[in-house]
């Protein structure tokens, strides 16, 4: 077991503990959660670019890519129906988070995370044995029910089951299944590629019911977290957890930190009408920005489309797939970095370095592919300048997984009271899929009409999110998930928002056996 005790910083409350197996196997079987959303957004670019899948679905999507001699290679893959395929999920998960929230507080994280778990499995049972396209569609939207259950429930339960240095590495968690069920997808798609008699598509699709299963099962063995059985009138079942996850009696300075935010969290009967009060506008910005910023990395265009990319850019259909390999092994290696080192650096200096690097890949990304198609989008590539494109994507794909891949989870999941936190859970998940949604209903047209510009659409989002990390983010790291509102409070510009009595500090002074108040590390 690993000690933990969040040290003063100024005065700052002790919340000691261990980070026992109990929490890290608790945590583990939470972030499996992760592996729904991942499986999907890797499986679909990989299917969406089989022969055999187009050919039944798409077939004239698929006549198109045929005419390789007078069709644009930008503008090969242009159809809104078959990215209406991809993005539809999307827009369910979206609609499904808000309904969540709701499940998420009046019956703890657990039982939405199953909900999404067998909602994705049904999904998967449909899609993989689809014979029309409303069939797949359908089987879609369920796989978005599934995953908007999941991503507002799953990155509360593991923060609010952390001990508060290690609240990072736990909740990356979720991100590195989502990266481990993105590589697995890849793995899975290059393998029914060769499956002979055209069907190899029908496993990859069903093969995600799979993941669906192991939340599934999983989350009936989960313990409630402390702060969903007290804000669920459960004090004496709350205080036993607290002991048994933290691994010691020495819990009434955190235990009355959360009565204290369960008290307020009673008061509140509309919390997404609260939540747009003056003193939550730090939160709800950053629920609504960070998600917002997120997508506009661009990432969904190289996860979902990836294997159709690497086509387009004159890679052959097994290469193509092979080379999603490669990225998606990248992803998992590089969230890695991030689990080790949130919680020693901080979530600010991983976003401002990862977004730098993101930044400079896109940029010489959208040359190279510039120099080589131009605006007529006809080329052949070389092997060697083939492998510098991929380079450059694996470049580009490392500094999002130790970046705001994790952190755009992360964060949004730590930073908000008890009162409001599964609605601003929920918002946070609903900008992410609107931004999914529209970023993959509208990619391949825009391939279609800006070229190779693209790139540089994204690296312009890029420029502009680093500026806002760098001025508007605070620095989140060990401070108690419940004493969050007091790094609102000590910033330049969004303490203005935060007033004194907002803070709560004589009230959490009265109620624990500690005194004073974190001081978290600002710009």
């Amino acid at each position: 077991m690993v000690d933990v005790v969040v040290a003063p910083a100024g005065g700052s409350r002790d919340y000691p503990g261990k980070m026992t197996f109990y929490v890290f196997f608790a945590c583990l079987i939470a972030a499996t959660g992760g592996l729904i959303f991942g499986y999907d957004v890797g499986i679909s670019g990989g299917v969406t670019s089989m022969d055999s899948f187009l050919e039944k679905f798409f077939p004239a999507v698929h006549r198109k890519e045929l005419d390789t001699v007078s069709t644009n290679q930008y503008c090969k893959f242009n159809s809104q129906l078959l990215t209406a395929f991809t993005s539809s999920l999307y827009l369910a998960a979206l609609v499904s988070s808000l309904f969540a929230s709701t499940m998420t507080r009046k019956l703890g994280r657990k039982w939405s995370m199953f909900s999404g778990g067998a909602t994705f499995l049904v999904g998967a049972t449909l899609n993989g044995a689809a014979v029309n396209v409303a069939m797949l569609i359908l089987g879609r939207l369920l796989l978005g029910i599934g995953i908007g259950f999941a991503s507002q429930s799953v990155p509360l339960y593991l923060s609010e089951m952390a001990p508060a240095r290690l609240r990072g590495m736990l909740n990356i968690g979720f991100q590195l299944m989502i990266t481990i069920g993105i590589f697995v997808a890849n793995v899975i798609n290059y393998g029914s590629d060769k499956i002979k008699g055209g069907w190899g598509w029908r496993v990859s699709l069903a093969l995600a019911a799979v993941p669906g299963a192991i939340i599934a099962i999983g989350a009936l063995k989960l313990p409630d977290t402390p702060n969903s059985l007290i804000e669920r009138g459960h004090g004496e079942e709350a205080k036993a957890m607290l002991r048994k996850i933290r691994g010691t009696t020495d819990i009434d300075a955190e235990y009355e930190d959360l009565v204290v935010a369960s008290n307020q969290s009673r008061r509140v009967k509309h919390p997404f009408a609260n939540i747009r009060m003056r003193k939550y506008r730090p939160q709800l910005t950053m629920a609504i920005l960070i998600p917002f910023f997120q997508q506009l990395t661009g990432i969904n265009v190289v996860m979902f489309y990836s294997p159709v990319l690497f086509k387009t850019i004159g890679f052959g259909s097994s290469a193509s797939l092979m080379s999603a390999v490669i990225t998606g092994l990248v992803n998992v290696i590089a969230t890695f970095v991030s689990i080790f080192t949130v919680d020693k650096l901080g979530r600010r200096k991983l976003l401002l370095e990862g977004g730098i690097q993101m930044f400079v890949a896109q940029i010489v990304l959208a040359i190279l592919i510039g120099i080589k198609f131009g605006t007529s989008g006809v080329a052949t590539l070389s092997k060697t300048y083939a492998m510098f494109v991929v380079v450059f994507i694996c470049i580009y794909v490392a500094g999002f997984a130790w970046s705001w891949g994790p952190l755009g989870w992360l964060v949004p999941s730590e930073i908000f009271p008890l009162e409001i936190r599964s609605a601003g859970q929920s918002i946070n998940v609903a900008v992410n899929m609107l931004l999914t949604f529209a970023i993959a209903q509208v990619f391949l047209p825009m391939l279609c009409h800006l070229k190779f510009g693209l790139f540089f659409f994204f690296a312009g989002w890029m420029f502009i999110m680093t500026i806002f990390v760098a001025f508007f983010v605070p620095e989140t790291k060990n401070v108690p998930i419940e004493e969050m509102i007091l790094v609102w409070k000590k910033h330049w510009f969004w303490g203005n928002f935060v007033a004194d009595e907002d803070t709560n500090i004589e009230e959490l002074e009265m109620g624990g056996p500690s005194k004073g108040i974190p001081v978290a590390t600002q710009n």
